[in-house]
């Protein structure tokens, strides 16, 4: 593999690995912050009991989120300099935001929370916990911003003199359409992620406890989870809708690759399943669905849909275009042998991230069914569903991230730079190599640590009820307590 490869492959092991962690704070964040209200609004020691128990794992995804996601922005530098140097005026806004801002105010505020039981007032201090989700949020924002530009261009000139992409409007990069479609997709991906992560892990202990006030605890923790992910699952599905109209008008060729559609067509098909090589000769669709690849894209069955073959000219006229408007040195940026993804990884990554994601969705219909009343299902494979329960959503956003990646491919910012273009050209494979060994060397100590973790905290369960106010002291220098 050259230079390229190897700076891909690294960029997607961080990145992926990175976002296991990312809809699991967003989610768990906002979960905990609602339990956390309900013992302000009720005083009832089973929201109290859920908020430190669920605080505890949030925590701890957190602290991984944080580490693992440091190593992203370097990579900009180290593998991917020339890419910086043409648009790092633009992408390099929005990144600045997020760690001056939103990092900022979701770190401070969950120190506040950490350590502000029996020490600020109630209501404040759920406050902090609502902040802390507020900074999530923000972060995700300004992070889909940076991004979405890299979708769909918008926002920014050509200088000829320093041969970059320069920024002229920050508010259209924020408001960039293709952002605000993906903003609320991952969000609601997220909560559909805590929602089944609370759920899974409640519904486990709750079929480990003989304790009744336990059961009771537990089993209102995985219906909250399970309404979470069934109606955050509704919006990742409606907002999924509507994305794939805005990619279809921005990105083409991503969606003819979702469905290895080669020639274009009317009333395109969908098919949930194929068998055989997805190069247009010899797959066999299976289950195939006539007419949803056009309303996925355009919102009517009958509508025409490009297929890659019409795709691939027209590509390649617009980077020819784009070379003659700004000259030899853009031109050397846009210039590919094939301007189509991966084809099979881009068709089974939007099935897998579809797939994983209804599932969730009908474990969590299914949770609410067999736990009505105080019934318990007894059966060994459950456990088996409560292990696996939170896996799928995370799984799913992994996916759906690789679709969005892998399926712009060859292009690293859309219609203006290939990422052919945009590797260092000063670093070795060598050099490539190494750095990915010791980060995945690393990150593969990192999950041992985080599983191990998370598995000891959940195995111990929700602590016995005391109260904040228990935690008092007068001592205006007695030191900060941890909570937990």
């Amino acid at each position: 593999m050259d230079a390229v490869d190897l700076a891909r492959w690294q960029f997607a092991i961080t990145t992926v690995y990175h976002f296991l962690f990312v809809p699991v704070t967003i989610g768990l964040s906002a979960i905990v912050a609602g339990f956390h209200t309900q013992w302000v609004r009720t005083h009832k020691p089973e929201y109290l009991r859920l908020t430190k128990f669920f605080g505890k794992l949030f925590m701890i995804n957190f602290a991984l989120g944080l580490v693992t996601g440091l190593v992203q922005e370097f990579q900009f530098g180290m593998n991917w300099s020339d890419y910086s140097r043409f648009v790092g005026d633009i992408f390099g806004a929005p990144l600045a935001f997020e760690a001056l801002l939103a990092f900022f105010l979701e770190s401070t505020f969950l120190g506040v929370w950490i350590f502000g039981w029996g020490r600020i007032p109630e209501k404040l201090h759920a406050a902090s916990m609502w902040l802390v989700h507020i900074g999530t949020l923000l972060s995700a924002y300004f992070i889909l911003a940076a991004n979405s530009f890299m979708q769909n261009p918008v926002g920014y000139r050509f200088n000829p003199e320093t041969g970059r992409a320069e920024m002229t409007d920050f508010v259209a990069i924020l408001t960039n359409k293709v952002q605000l479609v993906t903003f609320p997709h991952v969000a609601a991906s997220a909560y559909m992620v805590g929602g089944a992560v609370v759920m899974g892990v409640a519904f486990w202990l709750m079929r480990r406890t003989t304790d009744a006030e336990d059961d009771r605890l537990y089993r209102k923790a995985v219906r909250v989870g399970a309404v979470v992910a069934l109606v955050s699952g509704l919006a990742v599905t409606i907002t999924g809708d509507i994305q794939g109209k805005i990619m279809t008008e921005v990105q083409p060729m991503k969606m003819a690759a979702a469905e290895a559609l080669y020639e274009t067509t009317d009333n395109a098909p969908f098919s949930v399943l194929s068998i055989g090589p997805l190069d247009g000769s010899e797959a066999t669709r299976i289950i195939e669905i006539p007419g949803l690849l056009s309303f996925l894209g355009t919102g009517d069955w009958n509508a025409e849909v490009e297929g890659i073959n019409d795709l691939q000219i027209s590509e390649a006229a617009m980077a020819a275009q784009v070379g003659e408007q700004y000259g030899p040195e853009v031109a050397a940026l846009v210039t590919a042998d094939d301007y189509a993804p991966v084809i099979p990884l881009t068709y089974w990554s939007f099935r897998l991230m579809m797939g994983l994601g209804f599932a969730t969705m009908g474990i969590a219909a299914l949770m609410l069914w067999v736990t009505r009343g105080n019934r318990t299902p007894s059966a060994k494979w459950w456990t088996t569903v409560a292990l696996v329960t939170p896996l799928l959503p995370i799984f799913a956003n992994s996916f759906g991230w690789i679709f969005t990646e892998a399926g712009r491919q060859p292009w690293v910012v859309y219609g203006l730079m290939t990422t052919n273009s945009a590797v260092s050209p000063s670093v070795s494979t060598t050099e490539i190599w190494v750095s990915m060994s010791v980060y995945t060397a690393l990150y593969a100590a990192l999950a041992v640590i985080e599983v191990k973790l998370f598995l000891t905290y959940v195995v111990r369960g929700a602590e016995p009820f005391v109260d904040p106010a228990e935690l008092e002291t007068d001592d205006e220098d007695a030191p900060l307590q941890f909570a937990y």
